[in-house]
């Protein structure tokens, strides 16, 4: 796309099926790692991923041909399949259905990047479940609170 120069910043959340605390400390690496291949496969940019056990943050540069729904897809598709293909946990490992994504201006990726950065910090003074909302909140995303979470 000659001439086209955009900027898109995406912060994209997800969780585990049933927000069960599936992803281990021994292999979260390994599957950031191969998240990180995903994105760069589909020719998006990576700055900054990490979670808990039982959810995901990702921000990456999105380009304007892609579509964010058919990345978290495959993402969540791929990086699935890899997880049981490891056979890192007794019975079949699924991500939740849906995602946020939350757009930020490029002055405000430092601090996106450091709240990424510090979940187990943030984690210690409040649930995913609680952080989600306050998200859907601060961005004004209209949500029913019982189809938000599938839980376990």
């Amino acid at each position: 796309m000659a001439n086209t120069y955009t900027q898109i910043y995406v912060h994209i959340v997800f969780a585990v099926k049933g927000r069960q605390n599936l992803i281990s400390k021994n292999w979260k690496n390994e599957i950031y790692k191969y998240i990180t291949g995903i994105i760069t496969n589909k020719e998006q940019k990576l700055i900054a991923i990490n979670g808990m056990p039982d959810h995901i943050h990702i921000l990456i540069g999105l380009k304007p041909d892609k579509s964010i729904s058919d990345l978290v897809r495959d993402i969540k598709a791929n990086s699935s399949k890899f997880i049981n293909d490891q056979k890192w946990i007794n019975g079949k490992f699924e991500w939740q259905t849906g995602f946020g994504a939350f757009t930020y201006g490029h002055s405000q990726l430092n601090n996106v990047i450091k709240y990424i950065e510090n979940q187990e910090e943030h984690h210690k003074k409040r649930t995913f479940k609680e952080e989600y909302i306050d998200f859907l909140k601060l961005f004004n995303v209209d949500f029913k609170n019982e189809y938000v979470f599938d839980d376990v």
